[in-house]
């Protein structure tokens, strides 16, 4: 009986896994979640772009036809140029940024760096609603103080929440101020793994700061900056919290709808969900496509 089972297995990798059956027992409950949470998910939402369903009733196939009316909503072209917008203002600006501040950190005259540290990344620990209940007091159009410094300044107050680039500069901000710290500090990792010869050597030679950070500095931090240019074009477009939480129970600020607030809109208050996942799978390649030109726009060939 045991020959047989051997030779069933044979001499590979199951009997090596039956050897270790238990130790696999014990790390089954990872694996089992995993596909039950995750893969099972990614497989039924591919099933389901395909259909028509509420959620209760049965489904109904419709091949395409959820793609081919998705690319023909004018909604969804709106929600990805808001997208879009919200990407340029607040990632762009606060990656720029983050840099400086990592270089400035850097530097062998600052003090306190571990001060530095902790407060350039408190605000991505801190809670969203307090985030926003910050923000639309910054912007309020009555008592924000942005408002307040602009009468000071003899300007006309602006009613951010009425216009759709006022909101996307509230948003913005709310995305750069949360996460500048993080990159930052991703950036001074960078940084500090960058040989001090080549500064000492600059500096003999007779090289400026600005000659030293854009001969120096930002080649060396190509793959740092190739990392945080991808996560935050994938955090880009898959804002959700700020909007969401910003307009509470009322409907969308103008120019705040996502492609993920679209989708969500249309799964959960109009219960489309096939549309809905069709949704995600066109996001899912978006996405993919921007990380790729990232990867050629930020990588030499042959790295």
């Amino acid at each position: 009986m045991a020959d047989w089972r051997w030779n069933w297995m044979g001499n590979g990798l199951l009997k090596q896994i039956y050897r270790s059956r238990t130790l696999y027992l014990f790390i089954s409950p990872f694996y089992i979640l995993f596909l039950v949470f995750s893969v099972f998910p990614i497989l039924f939402s591919i099933y389901l772009s395909v259909h028509k369903w509420d959620g209760i009733g049965e489904m109904e196939y419709v091949g395409i036809n959820n793609f081919r009316y998705m690319f023909g909503d004018q909604g969804f072209w709106q929600a990805l140029a808001n997208n879009i917008g919200l990407w340029l203002l607040g990632n762009v600006p606060q990656l720029m940024c983050a840099l400086v501040i990592a270089f400035v950190i850097n530097l062998s005259i600052v003090r306190f760096k571990s001060f530095f540290k902790v407060a350039y990344f408190l605000p991505n620990v801190t809670s969203m609603v307090a985030v926003v209940i910050i923000f639309q007091s910054l912007f309020g159009s009555q008592y924000g103080l942005i408002n307040f410094v602009l009468q000071n300044f003899g300007l006309e107050k602006v009613a951010w929440f009425n216009s759709g680039f006022g909101v996307k500069v509230v948003i913005a901000s709310m995305i750069a101020w949360r996460y500048m710290g993080y990159n930052a500090i991703i950036y001074l990792a960078g940084l500090q793994n960058i040989p001090k010869d080549l500064y000492e050597a600059a500096q003999l030679d007779g090289a400026t700061m600005v000659q030293t950070f854009t001969r120096i500095t930002l080649p060396m931090l190509r793959p740092v900056i190739l990392f945080t240019v991808m996560m935050s074009t994938i955090g880009g477009f898959q804002i959700f919290t700020e909007p969401q939480v910003l307009a509470g129970s009322a409907a969308p600020y103008p120019g705040s709808e996502t492609i993920v607030l679209y989708m969500y809109r249309e799964a959960f208050k109009f219960f489309h969900y096939g549309y809905a996942a069709a949704v995600s799978w066109v996001l899912f390649f978006i996405i993919g496509l921007l990380s790729v030109l990232n990867w050629k726009l930020f990588s030499r060939s042959g790295d």
